[in-house]
Formats: C-alpha cells, structure tokens, sequence
C-alpha cells in the first residue's frame, strides 16, 4: 500500500491511496484511516479485484449474506464512507459495482476483496467526526449526524 497526502484545507485532508496486487482491500484501508486518524470521510476508488466477496444485507433475517466472487472483476463503480462506530473505532462502510469478463455487474457491500493488478482510492476526509448509533430496529451502526 501505498498513499499519498494530496491536500489540506483547515481540518479537512484529501488522500490517495493505492493497493497492489495481492493486498486485501477492507484491511488495508481500515489500517490507513486508523492510522491517519480519520474519522468522517468518503471513499471512492477505481480498480481491479482478482476475488471479491460482496454482502447483501437481508433485512428480514437482519443479517448479510455474502456474495462470493472468485474471479477477476473490474471496479466500476466504488463509493463509502468513514464514521466512528459504536466502539469509538474508525469504521468503514463500502457499496460497488463489480463487472464481469462478460460485462454483467454485481453489486453490494464490500466484505473482502483481494486486489489485481490495483486499486487506487481517493480518501476525502471531512473537517468533524461522524458518528455511528446501533439502530435496534435494523440492528446495524448507523450514522447519526447529530451523534458524537
């Protein structure tokens, strides 16, 4: 992994960060927003995954339900965020869109994702923390904004 601070405005910084082949995605960028301190962002990114687990969140079971993907895919579409989790720990929040060889797309949480040939991501990180509620009706960590 390798990043890159490209701006700062204030409190408010904007990252590059790219992951090489071989790098599992979710570890490495909740490594990176940990260790810079992160704690309200948006991600997005472009690249490739050589395997990828999607998640589906089932709402009647209240439950995901993952989606394996073991093949090489495309990145099409990329887009999450950061907020503080219940736990007081940057957590990261990832939806995309995966493209097959044939050109269909799959789509959902990111649960993992092993990158080939790369993903290069773009960290815009707010000027505030955001915050995460558990949410008893869903039982998920939701954003707040009024929280924290």
């Amino acid at each position: 992994m390798q990043s890159r601070l490209l701006a700062r405005e204030g409190d408010a910084r904007m990252f590059v960060v790219v992951l090489e082949s071989g790098e599992e995605a979710l570890s490495c960028l909740s490594r990176f927003v940990q260790e810079q301190g992160v704690t309200a962002a948006q991600i997005t990114a472009v690249g490739a995954f050589s395997e990828v687990v999607l998640k589906y969140f089932d709402y009647d079971r209240k439950a995901y339900r993952e989606i394996p993907v073991p093949e090489q895919v495309e990145v099409a579409s990329l887009i999450g965020d950061v907020a503080l989790g219940p736990d007081g720990q940057p957590a990261i929040h990832i939806h995309l869109v995966v493209g097959r060889r044939d050109g269909s797309a799959l789509a959902g949480h990111l649960g993992s994702g092993k990158v080939r040939p790369t993903l290069e991501v773009m960290i815009h990180e707010a000027p505030v923390c955001l915050q995460k509620v558990h949410d008893p009706q869903t039982g998920l960590a939701l954003i707040r904004p009024q929280a924290g």
